[in-house]
């Protein structure tokens, strides 16, 4: 199947989504209603934590959600509303979002660390991606993605939408998101994001600036039943430009695609990410698919960012190419060919970011495509 056209259903892990489109990487999902302090806001359905509301819903099944405000309760943020499954009646939200502030990235000559960046919406006080109704313990990720009665500004601004909206209608209640290329367990699949606990990763991800996020459970322990993490990996310098397998890394998006923001306006942009132009960052979790029913419980849209740095050797080597399966690059790892940033052993850069997953392109991922080396979980 090339990646172009719509994705057929069957490879969709969220029954709700309307449909998503492979030549701009946008999506058309429900759209829900509440407000704030009087003010008319706009939400999506992701994730749920239950099981039985995920199948009735057609969300991602996200058990670990329900561990999020474990020893951090700001990070689920409780809603009023007179029916416990979200969005079936009006909402009532403890906090907003602020989308007027403009997203600034100015790369720098090596792309990455860029010389400044500033996310393009910020959370308000009380505000959490995560929510539950009253006292009821199931967790839904419900991102605020509008504010206001409208018009909308889906252009480069965004001054009322979150960056990556294309669209709203308020009548057939419907909004388009644009959405991300990535991998796990070794094939091609595809997420949303919403919103990060740094600065800098929510400017890179065109997400909410959310830093309550940073406090959830738990670093370096994706696969803690009791935490809500799942680990993803995002590379500095991997190759550039259209190399097979893709190119993959954070300089890669930022100096291999057109400038500007993402709106249907600019087409060059979002083709170029929709053919290669993405970061291609590697999950380490995935939902409904795995043959393993504990490795379905592990998925989260929760994500412990990792940051990883290939070694000059390697780079010389010509051995930075693309990596599409978590075990692998924690071998690589363990082999000293991957770092941290500062040099040291790869480790959660404490940067969370809300990226629920949306579907895959062609083989569903079943299964790690490498062993999990015992040496990553003893790292220093």
């Amino acid at each position: 199947m090339p990646l172009t056209g719509e994705l057929d259903r069957g490879n969709l892990t969220m029954t709700s989504v309307i449909s998503a489109n492979l030549d701009l990487n946008v999506a058309k999902v429900p759209l829900f209603r509440g407000t704030y302090n009087g003010t008319r806001v706009w939400f999506v359905l992701m994730d749920v934590s239950d099981s039985a509301l995920a199948v009735e819903l057609g969300l991602n099944f996200a058990p670990r959600l329900a561990n999020a405000q474990n020893g951090c309760p700001a990070c689920v943020q409780t809603v009023e509303s007179s029916d416990p499954v979200l969005g079936r009646a009006e909402v009532t939200f403890a906090g907003t979002v602020d989308f007027s502030p403009e997203r600034v990235l100015i790369p720098s000559e090596t792309g990455f660390p860029p010389l400044m960046a500033q996310p393009g919406s910020v959370a308000g006080p009380g505000y959490s991606d995560l929510v539950r109704v009253g006292a009821d313990p199931v967790v839904f990720n419900a991102p605020i993605v509008a504010v206001g009665n409208g018009p909308f500004d889906v252009s480069e601004t965004h001054t009322n939408t979150l960056d990556r909206v294309m669209a709203i209608d308020t009548v057939a209640m419907t909004v388009d998101m644009q959405f991300i290329r990535a991998f796990a367990f070794g094939t091609d699949i595809f997420y949303f994001t919403f919103s990060s606990s740094g600065g800098l990763s929510s400017t890179l991800e065109r997400g909410t600036f959310l830093p309550v996020l940073g406090t959830v459970s738990f670093a370096n322990d994706d696969q803690n039943l009791a935490g809500t993490r799942a680990s993803i990996f995002t590379f500095t310098n991997g190759m550039r430009g259209e190399v097979s397998p893709p190119g993959q890394g954070l300089t890669h998006v930022i100096l291999d695609n057109p400038p500007g923001g993402l709106t249907l306006a600019n087409p060059e942009l979002l083709t170029s990410l929709a053919i290669g132009g993405d970061a291609h960052n590697v999950l380490g979790a995935f939902p409904l698919t795995p043959s393993d029913p504990a490795e379905r419980r592990l998925y989260s849209p929760i994500w412990d960012l990792n940051i990883a740095v290939w070694s000059d050797e390697a780079v010389a080597d010509g051995r930075n190419f693309a990596q599409l399966d978590a075990n692998e690059v924690r071998q690589l790892a363990v082999e000293g060919l991957v770092t941290n940033p500062g040099g040291g052993f790869l480790s959660s850069a404490n940067f969370v970011v809300n990226c629920p997953v949306l579907g895959f392109a062609f083989d569903p991922p079943t299964e790690p495509q490498a062993a999990r080396p015992r040496e990553f979980d003893r790292r220093p």
